[in-house]
């Protein structure tokens, strides 16, 4: 059978002819097949060993720390990930090199450029941590899990706060207007409703943050962690923010050793040399229907470890984030923006009939509802007064009350 080895280099496998094998004979397929020591490995079923910044931290994972203890007794099997976390350097195997300098042929400047754009994994991320508000949060992987069941894409922009320390808080998730299919993710960009977005976000004291997509259902037996669509994607609206923290999160669907499934969430950041080499344009952005989705393709060669490639494994492109989360200041219980069915005015008699009893401000505590009454407000005046009422939680002004109140009526 066939095991996926995931270390600090990305995705690797290791054949294994019995199953029923122990931890201590895998150390040493590991050790035979990717050249890493055995006294050097630590590894465990645990994503979060790739985060572990120091030893102690790495004593932390004592799942597969018996040697004697069999695979088959940890549920491992065919396809499953084991997590690696070692020490030192090894040089990974890769395409043969191309042969280019003083003996062979002339070097063009293309060639010279090629020779220093090395591709290395960045260890760090510029961003300490992401935590997501429960509330916005849940409300998104609801409706990918219940309405749409995975079945599709399904994406948003991210909004909250970055501190000095690099931690990035995201308080609300924009769905702006797209088309998903199962692999493809299209997002159809409203330059006018963004606008509205960014002046509540501006009122709330936040920002443009991050981007969240889901992965399809079709997607989970893929040994990938982003495809080369994804990474694509990604990058781009990492570039267009010029936010150093900027992250990237993906919704996807586990199955559990009971065998059902649950949602979960992953945070990256792309690395440096991903948005150096998509701003510099060497990405090829026509994906062909052939290629494997775990290999971004270059339009000239890079230097990965050694090698001169054109092919990238996309993990090379990742910094894992650690993910949090929190009791934010706005609801998420107002109908979402951009969805199956449209929002109806009687939304608005109905969220503020089920709050009645709390002060105004904290009815309209709500991204999505802000950003439905902004379609009907002056950009300039109403959505910024409207949103510092809510930053502040100060009374909302009786003029707009009664103009909200008489808006909810004419449903």
């Amino acid at each position: 059978m066939m095991i996926r080895i995931r270390s600090r280099d990305g995705l690797e496998r290791v054949s294994i002819e019995n199953p029923n094998i122990t931890i201590s004979q895998l150390k040493t397929l590991i050790q035979n097949q990717l050249q890493i020591p055995i006294h050097n490995q630590t590894l465990s079923t645990n994503q979060n060993l790739l985060l572990a910044k120091s030893p102690p931290d790495l004593l932390q994972f004592t799942d597969m720390s018996n040697p004697s203890t069999p695979l088959s007794s940890l549920n491992i099997s065919h396809g499953s990930i084991i997590f690696l976390a070692y020490e030192g350097q090894r040089t990974i195997a890769g395409p043969a090199v191309h042969p280019a300098g003083s003996f062979g042929r002339k070097m063009t400047m293309d060639d010279l450029i090629a020779k220093q754009m090395r591709v290395t994994r960045q260890e760090n991320p510029h961003c300490d941590s992401v935590s997501f508000d429960r509330d916005c949060a849940n409300a998104f992987q609801h409706y990918v899990s219940e309405t749409l069941a995975f079945a599709v894409k399904r994406g948003g922009l991210m909004y909250g706060t970055v501190s000095e320390e690099g931690k990035v808080e995201v308080n609300f998730i924009y769905e702006l207007p797209q088309q998903g299919t199962e692999d493809i993710l299209m997002l159809l960009r409203d330059s006018d409703e963004e606008k509205l977005v960014e002046a509540i976000a501006a009122g709330l004291g936040m920002r443009r943050v991050g981007f969240i997509f889901t992965q399809s259902i079709t997607q989970d037996n893929k040994d990938y962690t982003l495809s080369n669509r994804e990474v694509l994607q990604a990058a781009e609206l990492h570039a267009e923010s010029g936010l150093k923290e900027w992250v990237t999160a993906v919704v996807k669907l586990d199955v559990n050793e009971d065998g059902g499934a649950d949602v979960h969430f992953e945070a990256f950041q792309m690395s440096d040399m991903c948005i150096r080499l998509f701003k510099e344009g060497w990405f090829e952005t026509e994906i062909r229907e052939d290629a494997d989705p775990k290999l971004s393709i270059m339009k000239k060669d890079v230097v990965v470890g050694s090698k001169d490639v054109k092919e990238v494994d996309n993990d090379f492109f990742l910094v894992v984030v650690k993910i949090l989360d929190h009791v934010g200041p706005l609801s998420s219980t107002f109908p979402i923006e951009n969805r199956i069915a449209q929002v109806q005015m009687r939304a608005l008699r109905s969220h503020l009939d089920r709050a009645k009893n709390l002060p105004f401000v904290k009815r309209i505590s709500d991204f999505h509802l802000l950003l439905f009454l902004a379609k009907f407000l002056d950009l300039n005046s109403d959505v910024p007064a409207l949103a510092e009422c809510v930053l502040a939680q100060t009374a909302v002004p009786e003029g707009y009350q009664l103009l909200i109140e008489s808006m909810a009526n004419t449903s």
